[in-house]
């Protein structure tokens, strides 16, 4: 159900940065298909992905995890707590998205080991988990350095990988053009990405940081289907300085 939901049409999530478990609702709570927990970046440790794991869920959205590396210890934990897919960083080699895959997937189509967890209600639910999981599980490569760019094609080769998403800041800082999307050299490169993925039965997915609809319009037409809008911490700030400059108008 999962992936019918994220794959089988285009799917519009968002990025949680804040680990706030009232900001995490709020969010899951408003129609986004699914919502990255950022452990990454922001302040979000293991206990707090935890936690708004089962908040983004029991809102009714679906909660994948953005690791801070591809570790597969992580990757077991977060999934045992009930996550229903990983969004891995600083994939470079088929080696390092094989290494994703083999976290999240038990055998024989993975490494994952066995264990109890929130994921299959601590064990009541187990058989059925174990069944359905390595098909429904999802795995997100984040194609982010000029190494993956180039290693591109082995790495799409990699099976159950169901998106990369492409992360414009590392992959032009490592150009040494960071920042500079409206460069040539980026933009060929993306370019070049899209046309390779397309090749293969993976959704191409990107994040949109600062959520504007003429970019989602934009990114739709080039084929992107698993977009990420925005984040938490940008639609508080948007909205508050908004919201405050509007006042100011009336309040002088």
């Amino acid at each position: 159900m999962n992936k019918i939901k994220l794959f089988g049409k285009n799917s519009i999530g968002s990025w949680l940065q804040m680990p706030n478990r009232y900001s995490a609702e709020i969010m899951a709570k408003s129609g986004f298909d699914w919502l990255a927990i950022d452990m990454e970046h922001g302040l979000i440790d293991v206990q707090k992905a935890f936690e708004l794991i089962q908040v983004v869920e029991l809102a009714g959205s679906i909660p994948l995890v953005r690791l801070n590396e591809n570790n597969p210890s992580l990757i077991r934990r977060v999934m045992d707590a009930g996550a229903k897919g990983v969004i891995v960083p600083m994939v470079n080699t088929a080696e390092d998205a094989q290494k994703a895959v083999d976290a999240v997937k038990y055998p024989q189509d993975g490494k994952r080991s066995y264990g109890l967890g929130r994921s299959h209600e601590f064990g009541k639910n187990f058989s059925e988990y174990i069944k359905t999981i390595n098909t429904e599980s999802i795995v997100v490569v984040q194609i982010e350095h000029i190494n993956a760019f180039l290693n591109l094609d082995s790495i799409l080769g990699v099976k159950s990988i169901d998106a990369i998403i492409i992360g414009p800041y590392d992959l032009s800082g490592s150009m040494g053009i960071a920042g500079k999307f409206d460069d040539d050299k980026f933009q060929e490169a993306v370019n070049k990405i899209i046309e390779k993925v397309k090749k293969h039965n993976i959704a191409l997915g990107i994040h949109i940081v600062h959520p504007s609809l003429d970019d989602l319009k934009q990114r739709v037409s080039q084929g992107f289907s698993f977009i990420g809008f925005g984040m938490d911490t940008i639609f508080l700030s948007d909205g508050c300085a908004k919201a405050i400059k509007e006042c100011r108008k009336i309040i002088k």
